[in-house]
């Protein structure tokens, strides 16, 4: 380590920037599925908004998810909640995002 990363890190804050989340695959529900089983508790993952409107809602791009896509909201949280999946997610329009994160049970 050179002597300015060493000066650098004995006076930073102990806060350490996290890695991105896994890229996980969204081929189709069998793909998704065992990504997030292989996910480790505590984990998030992602895949595309685009990916998961083409799985789960019967919404065009711009209405997925929305007010009145009950249909695809609910299909998602189902989806997630398997216990297969033990899973909770986060959209994330402004990213393009669907986070999945692992629960413990």
């Amino acid at each position: 380590m050179g002597i300015w990363k060493a000066i650098k890190a004995a006076f930073a804050p102990g806060i350490s920037v996290r890695p991105d989340a896994r890229r996980l695959s969204a081929v189709d529900e069998v793909a998704l599925s065992a990504s997030l089983r292989a996910l480790p508790v505590g984990e998030r993952g992602w895949i595309t908004l685009a990916e998961a409107r083409a799985l789960f809602s019967p919404m065009n791009d711009q209405y997925a998810f929305g007010e009145m896509d009950e249909v695809g909201k609910t299909s998602l949280a189902a989806f997630a909640a398997e216990s297969d999946h033990r899973s909770v997610f986060d959209l994330m329009p402004i990213e393009g995002r669907v986070y999945f994160t692992r629960k413990a049970n």
